[in-house]
This record gives C-alpha cells, structure tokens and sequence, in this order.
C-alpha cells in the first residue's frame, strides 16, 4: 500500500479529530457550526500540518451541501469562475440542499484578481468561502474578502496532542497494527514533529518502511535521529526546513555575518521560498533587531518589500540580498522592541488608566467645564519647542520604558533628552 500514514489516518469526524479544541472542542465556534448545519465564511491560518485541510474534508463529509474544493497553486480566474458558475447552478436548483462550501487551499498564493473574482461571489451569498492559510491573512488576503470572513487561527500541537496522534497511529493503522512496534522514547520524534501532525507521522512511517519485516519497528531518539539524518529532506517551504532556515537567516543578520545570511537567503530562494515572506522578516527585523541605531533600515527594508512588488522574480533576489546584507552590516539595538514590551507589561498590570485631564481634547462645553484641557502647555509656544509636563497617566510619572541602546544614534537621542530634562528642571 502506497498511500502515506498520514492519509491513512485522516480523520473524517471531529470526534476523531486531534487537536485546536478552542475551535473544535466543545462549545467551540467552528464544532458549533457544524453541528447546527450553517457554515459562514471563514479563513483558517496555521503552521502546517494542524489540521486546516483535514477540517475542512470533516465539513464536507458532515454537511449536506454542495462542496467544491480549489488549489491555489494549480488554479487561476478561469477555474474560479468555472466552479463559481457550478456554486450559482447547484444554489438555483430546485433540489438545492443550501448554500454550496468552496475550499480553497493555500489561499495565500491566490493573487489580487483572483481574489477579485471571489469576491462577488461571497458577496451575494451564492458560496460559502473557507480558506486555508500558512501566511498572516492580514497580509495575503486582500481587505474587502477579510472583512466578509472570520479568521481562526490553528496552533501547533502541543505534547498531549502528538502522543494521542501516536497511539492513535500504533491502534489503528491496518499496517502498523501487523507490525511488532516498540516505543522507547519520545523526545526526538516530538522536537522533530514541531507540533506538526503530518511531520509526525511521516517519520513514524519512514521508521516502519526502513525496517525489515521480519524485525522490530523501534521508536527512540536514536533511531529518529539516524534515519532523519540519512533520509534529508529538500527545502520544504511548508514544512520544519522552513522554519529553521527562516530562523537561521533572521539569526545570521542579527548576529552581524552578512557572509551566512546571504547563504541562508540562496538556501531559500533555491527552494522556492514566497520573496514576500522572506521580505516581510526584514521589516519586522530592521524595527526589532537594527530599531533606532539605524533608522534607515527600516526604510531599506520597507522599499525592498515595495520594490519585490514591481520588479518581481527571479531579479527580485538581488534586491533582497542587498537589504540582507546592509542590515547584517548595521549597528544594533533592541530598545524599541524592548519598550514596546515593557509598555504592554505594565498595561497589562495597571489596566486602563485615566487620561490626565490637561491632556485630553475639550470640544464640547461640558468637557471644558469638567477641567478638560485645562493647563496643557503647548509644546511650540517655549523655547526650543519643548515644555515640561506631566503625560504619563498618575501614578506612573516616572516609569522608565525606553533605555537608549549602545549606540552612537541613540546616544544623540538620549543627549538630546538630558538637556530637555535640564531645560524643564529650569522653567519649573
């Protein structure tokens, strides 16, 4: 038999289904939709291997309505439109059961006009939309089909979750349940896995093909670890290499050495990797890595991301080798990150603390008898542009979120500040 463990033990209920019990458990929304036989549209963004696709096939094998499935790596407008019209002739038949469900896998991929050609559909309620997604939906979909969709978003699964799969797999496979299996440890095969049901049973299946008939399947960290190592996997952008060598890229420029980060970037342009991916971890890692030492990094990054738009692939690559490598070239900082953090930590603690009143707009009459505005200095009418206020909530007056970091940029910022300071501590 051919077909993979993982499809093997596919699940085609929700009782048998493992894992995302925010969603699925009970009295989650997506369990309480299909239980009450009305689905509304909705994206589901996750890793891979979680259960976006499996979910989906539950819906269409549990729901009595017409169920249409697309890829979007194999798809253009002319298979949208097509199914679109089979969606519109099933919903005006007169043994229409409801609404038809269009999957679509990898809603990522789909570019604007095809999402375009969704749109009017989804619309004028002729399909129910549920999409698939291992990319942030805020970036991959365009606005008007999110605001018409909910997301839900899957997570890896956690420890629990994986052993259930396991002994699933050992209790129920025709072919494992002929095999004399012995599990003796599990630590490899989790890490390996990275909460990714189908990575699990892929290797657990590589383990029983790779052993003899006639011996034991043994399961262990040592027998993981070898037989990963003498079977590599290509670069698989929807699988564990992706992560990895993402995280080694970001490492790589975080760390200073342009030499790796270009290597790591050639490992995925090689691959196949989405440009845009790649180009959205530079904005985020020009703000949180290179921050206020360099402001023009961000800028960098952001026009890389603009520039991949308009120029495309493959000449897009030598764009972002160079963003790569003047970010790994950059000074460091982490002080905006780090403010951020400390920010939300404390507004996690204190709550929502009032405005103070100097600070807050009076446009009514009513406001400005409240106090409203009252005493706020206006930073342009003193000299140097700058008066010292209070403008913090009270109560925490002086807390201390920004430190500068050890850098020439940030030291002229900080300077900057302490003479501000002096100049208040003067007028005061």
């Amino acid at each position: 038999m051919n077909i993979p463990l993982a499809e093997r033990l596919r699940p085609v209920t929700l009782d048998d289904y493992i894992g995302q019990t925010h969603l699925v458990g009970p009295g989650g929304i997506i369990r309480r939709m299909i239980e009450g036989g009305r689905i509304s549209s909705f994206i589901l963004w996750g890793p891979p291997g979680v259960g976006k696709t499996t979910l989906a096939k539950i819906i269409a094998h549990t729901i009595d309505v017409p169920f249409f499935t697309l890829s979007a790596v194999s798809s253009g407008v002319k298979e949208v439109r097509e199914v679109i019209e089979r969606c519109k002739a099933e919903l005006n038949s007169v043994f229409a059961k409801g609404r038809p469900i269009l999957f679509i896998d990898e809603i990522h991929r789909f570019s604007k006009s095809q999402q375009d050609s969704l749109l009017g559909a989804v619309e004028q309620g002729i399909v129910t939309l549920i999409g698939a997604t291992t990319e942030n939906p805020s970036f991959e979909v365009i606005r008007p089909l999110l605001s018409r969709s909910q997301v839900y978003t899957l997570k890896p699964l956690d420890k629990e979750n994986l052993e259930t799969l396991l002994h699933r797999a050992l209790e129920k496979d025709d072919i494992l349940k002929e095999r004399d299996v012995k599990v003796e440890s599990t630590d490899a095969l989790f890490r390996y896995s990275g909460g990714d049901a189908r990575k699990l049973l892929n290797i657990i299946d590589l383990l029983e093909q790779s052993t003899p008939a006639e011996e034991t399947v043994v399961i262990n960290d040592k027998a993981v670890t070898e037989r990963l190592q003498e079977n590599p996997a290509a670069y698989d952008r929807n699988g564990e290499m992706h992560y990895d060598i993402i995280s080694a890229f970001i490492k790589s420029i975080r760390g200073s050495d342009p030499q790796a980060a270009v290597y790591w970037l050639a490992r995925m342009v090689a691959g196949g990797e989405d440009p845009a991916f790649i180009a959205r971890r530079l904005v985020i890692l020009a703000s949180e890595d290179i921050g206020l030492a360099d402001p023009n990094a961000l800028l960098l990054a952001n026009a890389t991301f603009d520039a991949l738009q308009k120029i495309g692939w493959p000449e897009g690559r030598i764009i972002l080798s160079e963003c790569a490598v003047y970010l790994a070239n950059s000074p460091k900082s982490n002080s905006a990150y780090m403010a951020i953090a400390a920010a939300m930590e404390e507004v996690g603690r204190t709550g929502d603390l009032p405005v103070p009143l100097h600070l807050r707009n009076a446009p009514t009459k009513l406001m400005k008898d409240l106090g409203y505005h009252e005493g706020y200095k206006y930073a342009h009418d003193y000299e140097g542009n700058f008066v010292s206020q209070q403008y913090l909530p009270d109560g925490l007056v002086n807390s201390r979120f920004w430190t500068a970091g050890n850098n020439a940029q940030e030291a002229r910022m900080q300077q900057r500040l302490d003479q501000l300071n002096g100049i208040g501590r003067q007028t005061n």
